[in-house]
């Protein structure tokens, strides 16, 4: 049973192994509250996963430790059992979906683990652990749904109430649900007022809908680029402790997730990875009720996959009002590209590419088109430029 004693003790046995991460100011990502960042991205194998891992893996029997141990994961929990079964010298099993990103893929084995890809998502990796368990009679260590695993990520609820003690409300990601369920006991157990949210991909809403119907739910697939929390069915502890502990649970689309991960990036100088930016995400384009309040965004991991990190940027600008493109019909005569780039030139846009197309059939003989694409500072910006070139008797597709 969870206990906020156990929670204290899971801190005591971590006291050793990872870094108290700071809590940091961040005004801009919402000017109408408080913010502040629980930085988990920072923490060592870059994710908070290490916490419950550890702290699991710290209370086996030696009988369990000598049979080693399997775990599954998207990639987070991977590393965190790895790094914890090595320091405790347990050999370490695991099964990663086999999207899992290269990055984290080579960062579990350099934790010292053996890594079995299994073909699908998380939860065709945690079918295949399973069955290897009672083949081999390894020991499993679930990602979420182990009340030792929640008392791990709990000691995170420990760390938010010291560093902020007038502390309004959490914003924490789900995917499985241990992180919140843990962050959501130790608050509540010491501060009853303090409001916990939650935030789940919509490409991946298995919690939201499982808390919204008051029963779990499985998802038939998920979508999301936040690998990290892209779970088909929330665990029969997380469910639990959601029911009773969370306010309120929201969702948030990719691109807001990519335009949250942007503004880390450039506002903070932090990497997230998308699970650990819609905590962000939420915050940015107000999706829960945090005006004037005091509000720690839990950035929960930062191993965000370099391959796709241009893809997440490019989503960004364009979420973010940074970037658009623009469809303009033009007479095909001299001068009208030239009209067109003073326009935009005098208004402070920079075009970053441009295609010219002569009419096709069903236009204007003498028509043409022009599709340009300009780094921009806003929407409203975006509309200035748009409105200038309409003034100008241009026609906008």
């Amino acid at each position: 049973m969870l206990t906020l004693d156990k929670i204290y003790h899971a801190k005591y046995v971590l006291k050793q192994v990872i870094r108290e991460t700071d809590l940091i100011h961040a005004p801009n990502i919402n000017p109408e509250a408080n913010v502040y960042l629980k930085t988990e991205n920072l923490q060592i194998t870059g994710s908070f996963k290490v916490r419950g891992a550890y702290y699991k893996i710290s209370q086996l029997s030696e009988e369990e430790k000598a049979r080693g141990v399997i775990a599954c994961s998207a990639g987070n929990h991977a590393q965190g059992v790895a790094l914890a079964a090595t320091k405790n010298g347990i050999k370490s099993l695991i099964c990663l979906p086999d999207g899992a990103p290269i990055s984290k893929v080579e960062a579990t084995k350099s934790y010292g683990a053996e890594v079995c890809l299994v073909e699908g998502v998380y939860d065709d990796a945690y079918a295949k652990a399973l069955e290897l368990r009672d083949e081999k009679g390894y020991t499993f260590i679930h990602p979420f749904d182990d009340e030792n695993v929640i008392a791990g990520q709990g000691t995170i609820g420990l760390e938010l109430i010291e560093q902020l003690p007038n502390i309004d409300a959490v914003v924490v990601p789900i995917g499985g649900g241990g992180l919140i369920s843990g962050v959501a006991f130790a608050v509540k157990s010491l501060n009853p007022n303090v409001k916990v949210y939650g935030v789940q991909a919509s490409g991946a809403p298995s919690m939201f809908n499982s808390v919204h119907d008051g029963q779990i739910e499985k998802l038939d697939n998920v979508s999301t680029i936040a690998d990290g929390i892209a779970v088909k069915e929330p665990g029969e502890n997380t469910f639990e402790y959601c029911s009773k502990y969370v306010d309120e649970i929201v969702t948030v689309t990719d691109d807001e997730i990519s335009a949250a991960i942007l503004a880390l990036m450039e506002q903070q100088k932090l990497v997230s990875e998308g699970a650990g930016a819609v905590s962000a995400a939420a915050v940015m384009f107000n999706k829960i009720d945090i005006k004037g309040k005091n509000v720690v965004c839990l950035i929960s991991g930062g191993n965000i996959d370099v391959t796709i990190l241009s893809r997440v940027i490019k989503r960004g600008l364009l979420m973010s009002g940074r970037s658009c493109s623009l469809n303009i019909e033009l007479i095909d005569k001299p001068g009208q590209l030239k009209k067109v780039s003073e326009i935009i030139s005098s208004l402070g846009g920079n075009v970053t590419s441009i295609h010219h197309e002569r009419a096709n059939e069903g236009s204007d003989v003498i028509g043409c088109y022009l599709r340009i694409v300009l780094e921009t500072r806003n929407y409203q910006h975006i509309e200035q430029i748009r409105q200038a070139l309409k003034d100008a008797g241009l026609k906008l597709l």
